[in-house]
């Protein structure tokens, strides 16, 4: 059981949609930890962790996201591990 972090910015209509309650119910369906946030240029920022298999399965999940998004792109990236408890949405 490997447990690995990523990293992401997603990019398009993701705000006003629904997507961090959205992301934070399919990150702690999946079991991960970590956090969601909205930014000020438009763009929601996701920090997750979890079960190789289902960190892998949230980042297809954000390339699609919620009906009602669209998403035009996704950054990802690898992360170091933070022993995160829980999965929050960030104001």
């Amino acid at each position: 059981m490997s447990i690995i972090c990523r990293h992401a910015y997603v990019e398009g209509r993701v705000q006003g949609v629904g997507f961090r309650q959205s992301t934070a119910s399919e990150a702690r369906r999946l079991q991960l930890s970590g956090w969601v946030r909205n930014l000020a240029d438009g763009r929601v920022e996701v920090l997750f962790e979890g079960e190789e298999g289902a960190v892998k399965s949230l980042v297809q999940w954000l390339e699609r996201g919620p009906s009602g998004a669209r998403v035009v792109s996704l950054t990802l990236s690898e992360h170091p591990v933070q022993d995160a408890q829980g999965f929050e949405i960030r104001r």
